[in-house]
């Protein structure tokens, strides 16, 4: 989680790159909203620091406590999970060794899958698209905004990762962006050289649009979301669904409905991300322990279609966050593990709504509150837009 490479497409022993993080990127929702119950910013830092961070100042908080917890003892590097089967109430998983070029089997009495869903690109077709002679990747492979210094770019999506890179592209000196949506455009109030369209085709390096309008183009970046896909396991075990609020099949959104030994953690979409894995965990671990029993295959059914219908209903991102924030404190409720007041980061992710609504170009400069340790964030030294060191050390710095 949140490590950087310059590699795309194949690491150097043949195998996909799973990495989607890229150069200069900052946490999109304040710190605050996303703080472990039992290791706070405070702890880490020693000190209060601003409420939005780059991304090695994130990997060195998450990456810190497992350090802490003397983890790494417990965790095999390198190692690729090719293939995953269940008999006999045993499952049975094969694991490439990388580094070794060696593979073995193995059994388990357990499975949880871990391993995201941002990997594995969703690439759809604009008419015109074979005839574009400028560059066209995914935004999983997008690793930095400076290359595209001067362009004229199309941003295709309506959600975070294209919201963020318009305006990552936008700071670092594109010519002009335009967000291509298909239903609705995001409707922030972005600034002169980024705007909004409905893409009709392509023709040669010119993009025509569906109100008329065309412009020359000279890369397009597909932020287009991602595929659940797990090539790994057995079709009886696999979780298909889209990109959702509440995942079908998964009894509180973790444990497989149809084989209660296997177990899949944010698969759903996330507002409470880290916190929100951190607790399913605690609840996987209660689950395995046999201190939380599940109930009837009936009632199991019953539960899951009671959330997937409150899902349905949800028609704007308030709804969503107390929609998640519900499943929260559910799962809360069940297991024991370090907790926080989660109605207070309920009102903190609405402000952050309405902060990246009134600007989107200075709500990372805003500052929350810690409901952990009552903390609040302090300004950083210089504002986003204009913030270009993203280092440890460059942001921690005094001003």
């Amino acid at each position: 989680m949140w490590n950087l490479t310059w590699r795309t497409g194949s690491d150097q022993y043949g195998d996909s790159v799973p990495n989607s993080m890229y150069r200069h990127m900052w946490s999109n929702s304040p710190k605050e909203c996303f703080e472990f119950g039992d290791y706070t910013f405070d702890e880490h830092f020693g000190r209060a620091i601003p409420s939005y961070t780059p991304r090695p100042v994130m990997r060195d908080y998450i990456i810190t406590r497992a350090v802490k917890a003397d983890l790494k003892k417990y965790i095999k590097f390198n190692i690729k999970v090719v293939n995953v089967t269940f008999d006999n109430n045993t499952f049975s998983v094969t694991t490439w060794d990388k580094i070794n070029d060696s593979f073995s089997t193995e059994e388990f009495d357990f499975v949880v899958v871990a391993s995201g869903h941002l990997s594995f690109p969703y690439v759809p077709e604009y008419p015109g698209m074979d005839t574009f002679p400028g560059r066209i990747i995914h935004s999983h492979d997008f690793r930095n905004a400076e290359q595209f210094s001067g362009q004229d770019l199309i941003v295709i999506g309506s959600s975070y990762s294209a919201e963020d890179i318009a305006i990552q592209c936008y700071k670092y000196g594109a010519k002009s962006i335009t967000i291509v949506y298909r239903q609705n455009p995001i409707g922030f109030k972005w600034p002169s050289t980024v705007k909004e369209m409905s893409l009709d085709r392509l023709e040669g390096n010119m993009a025509y649009f569906k109100d008329g309008n065309s412009q020359k183009v000279d890369s397009i970046i597909l932020c287009t979301g991602y595929l659940r896909h797990f090539p790994f396991l057995e079709e009886n075990l696999r979780l298909k669904t889209e990109n959702t609020d509440c995942c079908p099949d998964l009894y509180k959104g973790v444990v497989w409905k149809k084989n209660h030994k296997l177990f899949y953690l944010g698969m759903q979409n996330q507002y409470y991300t880290i916190t929100l894995f951190d607790t399913q965990a605690w609840f996987v671990r209660d689950v395995i322990l046999g201190t939380f029993c599940l109930p009837s295959e009936r009632d199991i059914q019953k539960e899951i279609d009671t959330f997937r219908l409150k899902a349905d209903k949800l028609s704007s991102p308030s709804e969503q966050i107390d929609y998640h924030t519900d499943y929260m404190k559910d799962i809360f409720k069940l297991v024991d593990c370090p907790k926080f007041n989660i109605d207070q980061v309920n009102q903190q992710l609405k402000v952050w709504e309405h902060h990246r609504k009134e600007n989107i170009l200075t709500y990372r400069d805003k500052s929350f509150t810690s409901v952990i340790t009552g903390t609040r964030g302090t300004p950083h030294h210089t504002d986003w837009l204009h913030a270009f060191d993203d280092s440890i050390m460059g942001f921690l710095a005094e001003p």
